[in-house]
């Protein structure tokens, strides 16, 4: 009887030890989890209010990738200075975590440089890149990088990407760097710190080297100028290279032309450019769920165009009565800038559920702290 107490005593303690062990390994698997860095894809549809989202599902043949997020919010645009803000303060309201006064890039209202998101987490060991459809070094990806009192300083801006030590750049601006007044050709200074530079296409990326693709004298043509997969091609080969770089990263991906669809009152144009970009999120949602260590945020840093859709109506052209077409819509342009309406925020990934309500812009950039830092989302 005591042989059998003494043994029972014994495979107690010896469960109770294989059980201490698992658990310590459970806490010690899930501490590294919580270690392991956050990517983080910023998606920033230029002029890209609820309207323009809305556009994607009436005039786009498939169910748009917009209805694959759960967690969405608003955010409020204005800046320092202006009620209805530009690009250059929206962009850097979401870099730098500050509200600005109107055109400042990277910049605090008294034109102090301030350390963007994208320095901050190169310190912390990040890959970074940026792809924008206009000039590389505009208002919105400049604000990135840059920290200039203007955004129409484009020659300065230029200099600085030079040194930003950017791993991954695709946006046009060709001029900017070799048809310079100060006569600087900065191609060669990209050369010089082991870029892979191409000006003419999007060529293959080379692992060991940060790349830059540079590839129109100002912006890349429109989706209605002929534009082809250029977004969605560079946010694929910006995903794969950071993929195989096994490294942690920030990109920021803009469609720039919705806003341009709107400053010109042109329906197709705006259209077309919210279906690209839609296009593209669609391929960064597959890279999110594949990749669960992932937080996406796509949002607008303003509406352009004071944009609604309403009916569409047949005109007799011999008396000019208007009839309602009832199966169709059409697009109504308010005026051909900026508006002041709340901008949707849409999040997947870890650290989303921060992104619900309604709130500043700067608040983007405080969010996305937090799901930096925030123990990994119980699913």
């Amino acid at each position: 009887m005591r042989f059998s107490v003494q043994g029972g005593v014994l495979l107690g303690m010896l469960m109770m030890g294989v059980a201490c062990k698992t658990e310590t390994d459970k806490q010690e698997a899930k501490s590294t989890e919580q270690e392991e860095p956050l990517n983080v894809i910023l998606m920033i549809g230029d002029g890209m209010g609820v309207p323009q989202v809305s556009t994607a599902y009436y005039f786009g043949e498939d169910t748009p990738n917009f209805s694959r997020f759960k967690q969405i919010g608003f955010h409020k645009t204005s800046d320092k200075s202006h009620r209805i803000t530009d690009s250059a303060a929206g962009a850097t309201a979401f870099a730098i975590g500050q509200k600005t006064y109107k055109r400042a890039i990277g910049v605090s209202v008294d034109t102090i440089p301030q350390e963007t998101l994208l320095e901050q987490l190169q310190k912390q060991g990040y890959q970074t890149g940026l792809i924008s459809l206009t000039t590389i070094t505009h208002a919105t990806p400049a604000s990135f990088y840059a920290h200039v009192k203007d955004r129409d300083m484009h020659e300065e801006i230029a200099e600085q990407l030079v040194g930003a030590k950017v791993d991954f750049i695709a946006g046009g601006g060709r001029k900017f760097f070799r048809d310079r007044v100060d006569g600087k050709e900065l191609f060669a200074n990209f050369k010089e710190q082991g870029y892979h530079l191409d000006t003419l296409q999007l060529s293959e990326v080379v692992l060991d080297q940060p790349n830059a693709y540079i590839l129109a004298e100002e912006g890349i043509p429109s989706k209605i100028e002929g534009r082809k997969e250029f977004l969605t091609d560079a946010t694929s080969m910006a995903l794969d290279y950071f993929e195989k770089k096994k490294k942690p990263f920030f990109l920021m991906v803009e469609g720039s032309y919705i806003d341009w669809g709107g400053h010109a009152k042109d329906a197709e144009m705006m259209v077309s450019e919210v279906l690209d970009f839609d296009k593209t999120l669609g391929t960064v949602l597959d890279f999110v769920e594949k990749h669960p260590n992932t937080l996406l945020v796509v949002t607008a840093d303003h509406e352009t165009g004071g944009v609604s859709i309403g009916k569409f109506y047949d005109i007799d052209e011999s008396t000019g009565e208007k009839k309602e077409v009832p199966e169709k819509v059409t697009v109504y342009f308010n005026s051909d800038q900026h508006s002041g309406e709340l901008i949707p925020v849409f999040a997947k990934g870890k650290g989303s559920e921060n992104f619900q309500g309604i709130y500043e812009n700067n608040e983007i950039f405080h969010k996305i702290q937090q799901a930096l830092h925030q123990k990994p989302i119980t699913q």
